[in-house]
């Protein structure tokens, strides 16, 4: 299949999903599609989304609308930006490059994870200085090395993952042997040698590598299935004394968590369940984000994602008390499916379908949505 057909057959993101899944090796596509354990969270993120229904407003002039939106003080021209997500050249070669390309198209951040195919000083420059870096906290030599290294490099934003201390069983990954550093045997080569355009694209562009590990003084290796269980309180009071610039800590689902982080002077929380790659009992992301709009109050700034899909879930997820909303899956999907020109389809699409919904609700401002436009019967317990 040539790009340009591929393209044209991208009308949503079920499209995107299941182009990518023909075009990239079984390996590289569970990794980026699956979730942990009996994998049932990830679909109960994205029903929770669903269920939660609009209330359209008609005869109003909707004509021009508006979606720029500002985060800790940071004007962008989007309401939602790219979450950091390890090793995304992996899903085809170049992806990071991708998206801090459409980051600067788009005026939004692009968050470059601790174990990026690309490294943080190369993204900043590659995103205009639009990148955010996001760490695990483990090696905490490594990580205080990757803090004074954004710093000089000119970062303003920092997100601190916490909701990995353990990592969850991930069974196609085990099924599939992925693992990190690679072990490649038969099943694997069979895999990438019935997918030759990934596998001749990947080895042109380099095989992918953890690269702030790679251009790291400490030595330290990535290791997957590393624990980081002995990450505590104590933890975040060292990142946010090292750190003087902003600090988000992601992965947050429990009321007494959101307080207490809040107590120790982050700039923001991200209201996240990992998009289903953790713990598989949790409840629905969605559902936890009134609760700590709620709690926290009206003026904390929230960050949420966990189930976006799509224009109309980003809606959801500002009505319900979220700030700014982060996009994962719907960007891999694209870049598996057809590369940049994919990621620019799934984008359009989001786009377009984010200011089609805000004029349907009647509003001409993203930055006035309110749980006012949710339909009534689903209103209970989520006024903030």
């Amino acid at each position: 299949m040539n790009n340009i057909t591929a393209s044209k057959k991208i009308h949503s993101l079920d499209d995107a999903r299941n182009l990518a899944k023909k075009r990239m090796p079984k390996l590289m596509f569970d990794f980026v599609d699956g979730a942990s354990g009996d994998e049932k969270l990830c679909e109960i993120n994205t029903k929770a989304l669903d269920q939660i229904r609009l209330e359209p407003k008609v005869l109003r002039n909707v004509e021009n609308r508006n979606l720029k939106k500002k985060f800790l003080n940071i004007e962008f021209d989007q309401p939602f930006g790219f979450s950091p997500m390890g090793m995304c050249n992996l899903t085809w070669t170049g992806a990071d490059k991708m998206l801090a390309k459409e980051s600067i198209v788009n005026n939004v951040p692009a968050c470059v994870s601790m174990a990026s195919s690309t490294s943080l000083e190369k993204m900043y420059e590659l995103s205009e200085g639009r990148s955010w870096i996001q760490l695990y906290n483990f090696q905490e030599d490594f990580v205080m090395e990757l803090l004074q290294r954004a710093e000089q490099t000119g970062y303003k934003v920092a997100i601190l993952t916490v909701d990995v201390p353990i990592q969850f069983r991930r069974a196609k990954d085990n099924k599939n042997g992925f693992t990190v550093p690679f072990k490649i045997g038969p099943k694997q080569m069979f895999d990438f040698a019935t997918h030759p355009h990934w596998s001749l694209s990947t080895l042109l562009g380099g095989i992918p590598k953890p690269m702030n590990y790679e251009t790291s003084k400490s030595g330290n290796k990535f290791v997957r299935s590393e624990s980081r269980g002995a990450t505590d309180w104590e933890t975040l009071k060292r990142v946010r004394d090292a750190w003087k610039g902003k600090l988000i800590i992601k992965g947050i689902m429990s009321l007494e968590d959101a307080l207490k982080i809040k107590d120790e002077g982050v700039d923001a929380i991200q209201v996240s369940n990992h998009g289903g790659r953790q713990l598989d009992s949790a409840t629905a992301a969605i559902e936890a984000l009134p609760l700590i709009r709620n709690a926290l109050g009206k003026e904390f700034p929230l960050l949420f994602d966990s189930g976006v899909r799509g224009g109309s879930d980003i809606i959801r997820a500002l009505a319900l008390g979220a700030n700014y909303v982060m996009l994962g899956r719907p960007l891999m999907y694209g870049i598996g499916a057809d590369g940049e020109k994919g990621l620019r389809r799934i984008l359009d699409i989001i786009k377009d379908e984010l200011s089609t919904a805000l004029g349907l609700v009647g509003l001409t401002d993203i930055n006035d949505v309110t749980s006012e436009i949710i339909a009534k019967k689903f209103i209970e317990n989520m006024k903030y």
